[in-house]
C-alpha cells in the first residue's frame, strides 16, 4: 500500500528557511505528480506546490512564489519543499500528496495518497 512519510519542519524566525522531506513507499511514485499542500488552525487545506511526474512542470501558489522550491529524487522516492524567507502567515501544518490524475493538479481533490502532516511554525 502506497504510504508517505514526512520529515522537516519546526519552529524558525521569520525570514528564516525550512525543509520539508517527504518519502514515498510501497507505489510506483516515478508515475505520478507530486504536491504540497498546507492548513492553518480554522482555514481550509490549500495548495502550495506541485511537480510533474516528468519533473517538467511546476506550480506555485502565488503566496509562496519565489520563496519556496519544489524538487524529487526518483532514485530515492523522495520529495522536498524548501522554504526560504519565512513568513508568520506561512505557519500551518504542511502535507504531501501524490497524485495520478492529469496535469495541473492543484486541489486536494486531486490527490488519493496524504503524508501524516508536519507542523511549520514561523513566529519570533
Amino acid at each position: 500500500q502506497a504510504q508517505l512519510v514526512q520529515s522537516g519542519g519546526g519552529s524558525v524566525q521569520p525570514g528564516g528557511s525550512l525543509r520539508l522531506s517527504c518519502a514515498a513507499s510501497g507505489g510506483t511514485f516515478i508515475f505520478a505528480h507530486m504536491g504540497w499542500f498546507r492548513q492553518a488552525p480554522g482555514k481550509g487545506r490549500e495548495f502550495v506546490a506541485a511537480l510533474s511526474r516528468s519533473g517538467g512542470q511546476i506550480n506555485y501558489a502565488d503566496s509562496v512564489k519565489g520563496r519556496f522550491t519544489i524538487s524529487r529524487d526518483d532514485t530515492k522516492n523522495m520529495v522536498y519543499l524548501q522554504m526560504n524567507s519565512l513568513k508568520p502567515e506561512d505557519s500551518a501544518v504542511y502535507y504531501c500528496a501524490v497524485s495520478r490524475q492529469t496535469w495541473p493538479v492543484i486541489n486536494t481533490n486531486n490527490y488519493s495518497v496524504w503524508g501524516q502532516g508536519t507542523q511549520v511554525t514561523v513566529s519570533a
